[in-house]
């Protein structure tokens, strides 16, 4: 267990105490889950529909222990099936069902361990995507390299490396990572259409997340270094041309290595993230009960900084700005600013201010909240291509 996940195993036993007055009846839960299901919204954005809508029925509550341990019930199923599967030689099968077993094992954890129930299901989780990655077409490769972390800290960065179909020779990187509910197992998903692009890509945790060695701060951007410097010593990766790519509250993260990193970022992409308004008191008031949130949404929010409630959140989310830090105003690699324009959980209007300091960027809003809808991965996927070069013919 990584320091992360260690200081929230016990300060965490209970949902945050102002989250009861956030969170829904049950009809209305399952309500969400069926539109989000339809949508193939997080978090069931690779989910088997027919056994996920199932569940969605027969959910019993959303307390943690009833939730993780109905969730965990359909990994188990998957579980054995996949290991059934194997013993029959079906490798194709046993893939699959791995999937699938961590797909709820996710579901049980989600959206954050506030409760050993779902800490434990975050465990499991992990050991089931542990069998995908050895039975995929492409193995996806586990890599932990050492980290000078302070006092409390961890000592190392986790990261998961998966390369593209076929083979190619060197092919250009992009770093992924999601927010305070997506880590680094779930963004994999989100890779795939990138590795068929001709990307390889790398998946860590956002500070403040599973496996991260630190708790988000004004500085925790260090935890990036030790992975840098991992790629410029690798001969099957360019080390050269690699992007920052940071989902929801993660793209802030790739926000700021934009211009703390510059030079070691060929391009970056903030996707749906913050910069400054997100982290004032006053939007974090306006977006505590949003509806685009199943639950815990403040306590999930707290837990990067090692707290528990609202009050801890809004605290200490201003140190966070951009602006304030001086960041917005130096210079950057090439950014790519992205978001639905009705997003209630992170301030659209975020990157009508970012465009009014530093380097030129490029930005785009989708319809639709966070994050927003349409093909906005295949938009980013292009604009990435652009700027690390050609990727269609490497290896040929």
């Amino acid at each position: 267990m990584s320091p992360t996940d260690a200081q929230h195993d016990v300060t965490q036993h209970d949902v945050a105490a102002d989250s009861p007055q956030d969170a829904p009846s049950l009809p209305e839960a399952k309500a969400w889950l069926r539109t989000h299901l339809a949508e193939r919204r997080n978090p069931f954005n690779a989910i088997g529909e027919a056994a996920a809508a199932q569940y969605i029925e027969t959910l019993p509550g959303l307390d943690p222990v009833r939730w993780a341990k109905h969730w965990l019930g359909g990994a188990t199923e998957f579980a054995a099936a996949a290991e059934r599967a194997e013993a029959d030689g079906d490798r194709r099968a046993a893939l699959e069902n791995w999937w699938q077993a961590y797909q709820f094992a996710f579901l049980g954890r989600y959206p954050s361990p506030l409760h050993p129930a779902k800490l434990a299901a975050y465990e499991q989780a992990r050991t089931y995507f542990a069998r995908v990655c050895e039975l995929e077409d492409t193995p996806v490769e586990r890599v932990s390299v050492p980290f000078e972390g302070r006092e409390g800290e961890g000592d190392s960065v986790t990261f998961l490396v998966a390369r593209p179909p076929g083979g190619s020779a060197r092919p250009p990187v992009v770093l992924m990572w999601g927010g305070i509910d997506v880590w680094k197992e779930e963004s994999y998903a989100r890779g795939r259409l990138l590795r068929e692009r001709g990307f390889a890509t790398v998946h860590l945790d956002k500070p403040g997340v599973g496996q991260s060695p630190v708790l988000a701060g004004p500085d925790a951007e260090r935890q990036w270094d030790p992975v840098f410097d991992w790629l410029q010593g690798r001969d099957d990766l360019d080390g050269d041309r690699v992007a920052a790519l940071g989902l929801s509250f993660g793209g802030y993260w790739a926000m700021k290595l934009a211009h703390t990193h510059r030079e070691r970022l060929a391009a970056a992409v903030n996707w749906g993230g913050g910069v400054h308004l997100t982290f004032q008191p006053e939007w974090q008031e306006k977006s505590r009960h949003a509806s685009s949130y199943l639950m815990d949404l403040m306590p999930a929010r707290a837990r990067i900084f090692g707290g528990s409630t609202f009050a801890d959140y809004v605290v200490r989310c201003p140190e966070l700005s951009l602006l304030d830090q001086g960041v917005l105003d130096r210079e950057s690699c090439p950014l790519l600013l992205v978001n639905g324009k009705d997003d209630q959980q992170n301030a659209a209007a975020d990157i009508h201010l970012a465009l009014e300091h530093g380097d030129p960027k490029t930005a785009r809003l989708f319809p639709g909240g966070h994050m927003g809808s349409g093909p906005v991965l295949p938009t980013i996927a292009d604009w990435l291509a652009d700027r690390l070069g050609p990727t269609a013919k490497e290896g040929n």
